[in-house]
C-alpha cells in the first residue's frame, strides 16, 4: 500500500487537491482550519494508493493542534511521499515549510499551486529552478481547474514505488550553524536513518519540547551560537530558512510589478470604514434573494403544485381511499408523513440558493477576508478572527462549525468558541426562518436577515459578558491569516459544495425527520379518551397533547404557550428542521397558533436554544467533559430565553401599556444584561 501525504500553508488548495485525486467530498473552506485532522481517501484508479489530507500549516514546531497532528503524521506514520502544494501567489512564507519538509527523509515532490492566478499576475515562476534549489520534483498546477493535477499524481505515485531514495537535502545555513548541527547529529543514537538526521539534529536545535529533552549534552554548542547571533536558537533557524528562501527566490520567479487584482479588491472590501456595511449589505442580499425572493418563490411554487392541498398529500389520500385501505393508515401516510416530511422538503429551494451564494463567497476568498475583518470587531469582546471561522463553517452545520474550534490554542476562547458559534442560522434553521417569515410576515424582507445579524448580536453580547467572568478571563489568542487571491470559482467546486450541504438536509428529511413525523402522527392521534386507549377525534385529547400541556406553561412568558408550539421546540433538539415537520403535521395554518409578535419570538428562542442532538454530541466530544458539555447547553437555552422574554414583553408592554409580573421580570432582565455588557472584568483565578 502505498501512501501519499498532502501537506501545506492553510488555504495553499490541499483539500480540493484532495477532492480531486480521490473524488471524496471533504468540504473545502477558503480559510485557515477547515482540516483539522488527517484525512484519508484512496486515489481514483488506483486502489493500492492512500492519500492523507494533513491539515494547513505554516510550520512543524508543534505551536498549535493542527501542526501537532500534521507533525505526528509525517514522522509517526512515514507517507511513502510527501506531496508539498504551495500557494504560488505567496512563494516565500510557503517555501518555509517546504525547507522543514525536506529535512524529514520522506521524498518530497512539490506542486505551484494557483498557476493560473499567478500567471493572471503577469509573474512568472521557473519550476526547474526550484527544483534545482530544493532538490525535488517541482509541477505547476491549477488544483481549481485541474491544470497539471494527473501529471503531479503519477510523480508521486511513481516515487512512491519505484524510488525509495531521498536527495541530499539542498537547502544550507551559514557556516556556524551548520557546525552545530553536525555536531548535534554526530550525538544522535547509532541507529537513526542518516536520512532523518538533518531533522532531528534541527529539532533539537530549536529545543523542540517534543525531542530535545535527552539531549542536554547539546546545550553548550546551542548556547554558543545564540551568543554570537544575539538571538534564541529557534529564530536563528526560523532567520536561516528566510535567508535561504531570499537567496534564491530571485532565480525562480520573476515579479510582473503590477499591483495585484486581489489587493485592488481588498482596497476597499477591506476599508477601515467600508468593510462591515459591505458585509452587511452582502449577507442581506443573500438572505433576502435565498429566503424572500427567488428561493422563496421556488419553494411556493413546490408547495403549492406537490404538498399543497391538491398535491401528493391529496393524490395519496384518494389513492389509499379507492383500495379501502384503513382510515388510520390513510391519515398516517397523508396527515403525518407527506405532511411532515413534504413540509421540511418544501424549503428545499431555498437552502440551495443559500449554499449557492455561501459556496461562492467562500471559493473565490470573500469570506476569508470577514474573518480578518471580525478579528479586529471580535477581539475588543474576548475572541479573535480564529472565532469567527467556525462560525463562517456553522452556516452549514454546526457540527463541522464546531468541530473547527480546535484549531483555537487558547482553552477559555476555545470554549467560548464552541458555547456561541451555534447561535448563528445553519442550514436546518433555515426552513422555521423561511416558515415564520412567510406565514407569519407576508414574506417580509427584513426578518431572514434580522435572524442572521441576531445570531451575530448574540455571539458579540455573549463573548463581552463570559469574557469579564472568572471561568472566561485571559488574553485574547493572536491571528494570523493569509488571504488567498480572489479567483472565480469553478462550477463544479460551487456545485460541489452545495449538493453536499443539501443533501445531508435531504437525508435528514428521509430519516430523522421522517421518523419523528411518524412519531409526532402516532402521538397527536392517539390518546385516552372515555375511559379508552384508541385514535381520538381532538388532538387536544391526544397523547402529545398531554406532553405538551405538561411543559407548555414554560415558554407562556414568551408569547408561545401552546402545547403544539412546547412539542414542536422540543423535537427541534433532535432536529430544527422538524420544528416545520411538526407544524405540518399539527397545524392546517400557523395562523391559528401565533401572530406576528409570538411567531417571532418562537423563531429568536429555538435560533438561539440549545442546537440538534448532533451538534450536542459534537459540544460534548470538544470539551471533553460532562459539566462544561452541559454548562455550553444551559447557557444557550438560558441565554435564549432571556432574550426572547426580553422581546416579547417589551414590545407587548410597548403596544398595550399593561404592566404584569412577566413585564418586570422582563424589565429585570433587561437590566441585568446591561449589567453584565458593561460592567468591570473580574480577575481571572489562577
Amino acid at each position: 500500500m502505498v501512501k501519499i501525504a498532502l501537506a501545506g500553508n492553510p488555504n495553499c488548495g490541499k483539500t480540493m487537491l484532495f477532492n480531486a485525486l480521490t473524488g471524496s467530498n471533504q468540504y473545502v473552506g477558503n480559510w485557515a482550519g477547515v482540516t483539522v485532522e488527517a484525512k484519508e481517501g484512496r486515489m481514483k484508479g488506483e486502489t493500492d494508493v492512500v492519500i492523507a489530507d494533513l491539515p494547513g500549516i505554516y510550520s512543524l514546531s508543534p505551536y498549535t493542534p493542527e501542526e501537532v497532528v500534521a507533525r505526528n503524521y509525517l514522522v509517526n506514520e512515514e507517507p511513502d511521499v510527501i506531496l508539498n502544494i504551495i500557494d504560488g501567489t505567496n512563494l516565500e512564507r510557503n517555501l518555509y515549510l517546504t525547507t522543514q519538509l525536506c529535512e524529514i527523509g520522506i521524498p518530497v515532490i512539490m506542486a505551484i499551486n494557483m498557476i493560473d492566478i499567478v500567471r493572471r499576475n503577469g509573474d512568472i515562476i521557473n519550476p526547474e529552478e526550484i527544483s534545482e534549489h530544493f532538490g525535488c520534483v517541482c509541477f505547476e498546477i491549477s488544483a481549481l481547474k485541474g491544470t497539471g493535477v494527473k501529471k503531479c499524481a503519477k510523480k508521486a505515485v511513481e516515487l512512491a514505488r519505484y524510488n525509495k531514495g531521498v536527495p541530499p537535502v539542498h537547502h544550507s545555513f551559514d557556516d556556524r550553524v551548520e557546525s552545530a548541527l553536525h555536531f548535534i547529529s554526530a550525538l544522535l543514537p547509532t541507529g537513526t536513518d542518516m536520512l532523518h538526521k538533518r531533522y532531528y539534529a534541527t529539532k533539537i536545535f530549536e529545543r523542540d519540547k517534543l525531542i530535545s529533552s535527552d539531549f542536554d549534552d547539546c546545550e553548550s554548542i546551542i548556547k554558543d551560537v545564540e551568543k554570537y547571533y544575539d538571538d534564541d536558537s529557534e529564530s536563528i533557524i526560523a532567520d536561516q530558512r528566510y535567508k535561504y528562501i531570499t537567496s534564491c527566490i530571485d532565480e525562480c520567479r520573476t515579479k510582473s510589478g503590477k499591483t495585484p487584482v486581489s489587493e485592488k479588491i481588498d482596497s476597499i472590501v477591506t476599508n477601515k470604514y467600508l468593510s462591515l456595511p459591505i458585509f452587511a449589505l452582502i449577507m442581506f442580499g443573500v438572505y433576502y434573494l435565498s429566503v424572500t425572493t427567488l428561493g422563496g418563490a421556488l419553494s411556493e411554487f413546490i408547495t403549492q403544485n406537490l404538498f399543497g392541498a391538491n398535491g401528493l398529500a391529496s393524490a395519496a389520500e384518494g389513492f389509499l381511499n379507492s383500495v379501502n385501505c384503513a382510515p388510520w393508515l390513510t391519515s398516517l401516510v397523508a396527515d403525518g408523513i407527506i405532511a411532515g416530511v413534504g413540509s421540511v422538503l418544501s424549503f428545499v429551494p431555498q437552502i440551495i440558493v443559500l449554499f449557492i451564494f455561501l459556496s461562492f463567497l467562500e471559493d473565490c476568498g470573500y469570506m476569508s477576508r470577514i474573518a480578518f475583518i471580525m478579528d479586529k470587531l471580535f477581539r475588543k469582546f474576548g475572541l479573535s478572527g480564529k472565532s469567527f471561522i467556525p462560525i463562517l463553517v456553522g452556516t452549514g452545520c454546526g457540527v463541522p462549525g464546531i468541530m473547527s474550534s480546535r484549531t483555537i490554542e487558547n482553552v477559555n476562547e476555545r470554549r467560548m468558541t464552541i458555547i456561541t458559534t451555534t447561535f448563528i442560522p445553519c442550514g436546518a434553521k433555515l426552513p422555521v426562518i423561511a416558515l415564520i417569515a412567510s406565514a407569519l410576515f407576508g414574506g417580509a424582507w427584513w426578518v431572514a436577515p434580522s435572524a442572521y445579524f441576531l445570531g451575530i448580536a448574540a455571539i458579540i453580547s455573549s463573548g463581552i459578558i463570559l469574557k469579564k467572568t472568572k471561568l472566561f478571563s485571559g488574553d485574547v489568542s493572536p491571528f494570523v491569516m493569509e488571504l488567498p487571491s480572489y479567483h472565480m470559482p469553478t462550477f463544479k467546486s460551487v456545485a460541489r459544495a452545495t449538493w453536499d450541504r443539501s443533501w445531508s438536509y435531504v437525508k435528514k428529511a428521509g430519516t430523522i425527520i421522517l421518523i419523528a413525523s411518524c412519531g409526532v402522527w402516532f402521538l397527536s392521534n392517539f390518546g385516552f379518551y372515555g375511559g379508552k386507549f384508541g385514535m381520538v377525534q381532538r388532538m387536544d385529547n391526544s397523547i402529545l397533547a398531554y406532553i405538551g400541556g405538561a411543559i407548555d406553561i414554560v415558554f407562556a412568558p414568551l408569547g408561545f404557550g401552546s402545547w403544539q408550539a412546547a412539542v414542536a421546540t422540543l423535537l427541534g433538539l433532535i432536529a430544527k428542521e422538524e420544528i416545520v415537520g411538526v407544524f405540518g403535521v399539527l397545524y392546517s395554518n400557523i395562523g391559528e397558533g401565533f401572530n406576528a409578535l409570538s411567531g417571532y419570538s418562537f423563531l429568536v428562542f429555538n435560533l438561539l436554544c440549545a442546537p440538534c442532538v448532533a451538534a450536542m454530541g459534537a459540544i460534548r466530544r470538544e470539551m471533553n467533559s460532562f459539566k462544561w458539555t452541559a454548562f455550553a447547553i444551559s447557557y444557550q437555552c438560558i441565554f435564549a430565553y432571556c432574550i426572547s422574554l426580553a422581546l416579547y414583553q417589551t414590545v407587548l408592554f410597548i403596544s398595550t401599556g399593561r404592566i404584569t409580573v412577566q413585564t418586570v421580570c422582563a424589565a429585570a432582565v433587561i437590566m441585568m444584561f446591561i449589567f453584565m455588557l458593561f460592567r468591570k472584568p473580574v480577575k481571572r483565578i489562577k
